[in-house]
């Protein structure tokens, strides 16, 4: 009887030919940029809502109301200002039992940037297309709504190693419409399931994926970074 092959051994055979058919088929990466590059808002949402005894994740229920039309959705797609903004918003917490100015919520917004998730952006653009596709508003300062100047430089700092950057508040659409991914395909000359996109939400990624694009949900950095390595079969650290 021959002897058997190495079952560890041939695992890892299949794991490196299914990687190296899995990232030659990528040509981009595109990125969410606010809960990716940048800690997440809702991280100061929790902080908010401690601090003025509101329920645990209210804000995010009033995003989550209505995610078409709502203040939210209407902001980020530039169809009203700041000021029509904190009137609408307060009006929608006030019917769902609590009143929180527009304007306290867009004070949020400006994360901290991650300096381990803009190095992974580095070394991948030396080997992919990167772009990002950002849902933003019309607030603060640059794509990344920053409300110091030593923070927008940051954030333009991070903005200028994309290939195209790709702004609801600029465009008039926002994801989860999936126009908007389509729009970053084309300006990359991709077909969308060369791509590989990655968010902090769900409700964004799903569209993703309906159009062919591989997809990464990032719950934390460090998951984030392993599945990046995974996928890219790239050393991100």
């Amino acid at each position: 009887m021959q002897p058997t092959k190495s079952t560890s051994a041939n695992n890892l055979l299949i794991t490196s030919t299914e990687t190296t058919i899995m990232t030659k088929n990528i040509k981009a990466v595109l990125w969410d940029f606010g809960g990716v590059l940048t800690t997440s808002p809702f991280e100061a949402f929790t902080r908010y809502e401690i601090q003025h005894d509101l329920p645990k994740n209210f804000i995010r229920s009033i995003n989550s109301t209505n995610p078409d039309s709502n203040a939210w959705a209407l902001f980020e797609s530039s169809q009203v200002s700041v000021a029509e903004f904190d009137l609408l918003f307060q009006k929608e917490a006030e019917q769902m039992g609590h009143s929180i100015p527009g304007k306290e919520v867009l004070a949020l917004l400006s994360g901290d940037i991650r300096p381990a998730m803009v190095h992974a952006l580095q070394v991948i653009k030396k080997h992919y297309q990167v772009g990002c596709i950002t849902n933003n508003v019309r607030s603060g300062q640059g794509p990344g709504m920053s409300k110091s100047e030593a923070k927008a430089k940051q954030v333009g700092e991070v903005m200028s190693l994309f290939d195209i950057v790709i702004e609801s508040s600029v465009l008039g659409i926002r994801k989860p419409n999936p126009k908007i991914y389509q729009i970053a395909c084309d300006q990359m000359s991709i077909n969308p399931d060369q791509a590989l996109f990655i968010d902090d939400l769900g409700i964004n990624l799903k569209p993703a994926r309906d159009l062919g694009m591989k997809t990464i949900k990032v719950l934390d950095q460090e998951q984030a970074l392993d599945e990046l390595e995974q996928q890219l079969a790239l050393d991100l650290r």
